[in-house]
């Protein structure tokens, strides 16, 4: 099979870890593989690549231009002479700015085009053009690839006349696997959080939540790894509750799975996910979680609730709850860990998944 995989960039970001794995995959199985960047620059990517998947950057292939304009129209063009070029059996994209220009860049080619929606269009913000441009050209795609049975669901009160839509979940990266929770030990235990510090995220509300439970729970800490826009903010939030040697805001981390193995329980407050690799990581890790009943991934990852603690969105009381069961009980910590690493790997390894992908390829005439 030779596929052509699209994504935005190639940083850090979730996205970008799932392309780098299942290109990683295809091309250890003998698959030609190229992996394109559409809008970022040129340099390494951030997950390592397998030596026989072929990288592409179209910034670099265009040369430099001033105007923004100019640069995506040349990107297109020569996205458009790269496809017609190899003809591979078929294209995937990753995010919705991607997508577009991949049914673009495919139309009238022949080649199977399959967009990838890595959140769910039915609450996550987006704005009017992207939102306008999905509208009109999802209904072209050969398959809306979609993260949960969920949304699969949902996506049609968003876009209409849509072909064919289903489901594919993210991988648990291979190399997770050699990690296992193993928790602080005797020593001073750990509330962990990971991910994007941006509204959605709801980091204010877990240290908040930690607040009123500190003073019952002195031997414990919360970690926070990521960063962004809100990082200030709950910066000065900490100092207000005098939680400065409590709570740690300790930026981006190229080890999660370490960070998460020497952790005691994951917990996640967001409003809205798409897919969140950050809990089936932990999950996979053998990390005891809380989490949201949030839209959509984490009833789906969880089992109905049954592999994690589920609570109520925005619940305050609900979430302080959760977290004083697992807080206070080792025994407990222990059993729900044990149970959702071995739920998670059952349902989400590697090869369970790239079979799911097989069955989408499928759908569009694809031979592997």
């Amino acid at each position: 099979m030779k596929v052509i995989l699209l994504v935005s960039s190639l940083d850090c970001g979730g996205a970008e870890r799932v392309a780098s794995t299942l290109c990683n995959a295809w091309a250890a199985r003998g698959d030609s593989v190229t992996l394109i960047s559409t809008f970022s620059g040129g340099g390494d990517s951030f997950y390592a690549l397998h030596k026989g998947v072929d990288l592409l950057y179209l910034s670099e292939m265009i040369g430099n231009t001033k105007s923004k304009g100019k640069q995506y129209i040349s990107r297109f063009r020569q996205l458009r002479r790269l496809i017609r070029k190899t003809k591979p059996d078929v294209v995937i994209s990753f995010l919705p700015n991607v997508n577009i220009a991949a049914l673009a860049a495919t139309a009238f080619s022949g080649v199977p085009c399959i967009v990838c929606e890595r959140s769910d269009p039915s609450v996550t913000p987006i704005g009017w053009t992207w939102r306008t441009a999905c509208g009109l050209l999802y209904r072209y795609a050969d398959l809306v690839l979609v993260q949960t049975k969920a949304v699969a669901t949902s996506i049609h009160q968003v876009y209409g006349g849509l072909k064919r839509v289903s489901s594919a979940p993210n991988p648990l990266p291979g190399d997770l696997l050699h990690w296992q929770a193993s928790g602080s030990g005797s020593g001073r235990k750990t509330l962990l959080s990971l991910g994007r510090l941006s509204s959605e995220k709801r980091i204010d509300l877990i240290i908040e939540t930690f607040a009123q439970l500190a003073p019952k729970y002195p031997d414990w800490d919360l970690h926070i790894y990521g960063d962004g826009p809100q990082r200030s903010e709950l910066h000065v939030r900490i100092v207000d509750l005098d939680l400065e040697e409590r709570v740690f805001l300790l930026g981006s981390t190229i080890e999660p799975w370490r960070v998460m193995a020497e952790a005691d329980v994951f917990v996640m407050a967001s409003r809205y996910e798409g897919f969140p690799n950050a809990l089936l990581e932990a999950m996979g890790v053998g990390l005891p979680c809380v989490t949201t009943d949030c839209p959509s991934g984490p009833r789906e990852i969880s089992c109905d609730g049954n592999d994690a603690l589920l609570i109520r969105m925005e619940d305050r009381e609900d979430l302080c709850n959760a977290l004083t069961r697992l807080m206070s009980d080792p025994i407990l910590r222990q059993e729900l860990g044990h149970k959702a690493r071995a739920a998670v790997v059952a349902r989400y390894a590697l090869e369970s998944v790239l079979k799911v992908w097989d069955e989408k390829f499928a759908l569009v005439g694809v031979r592997i």
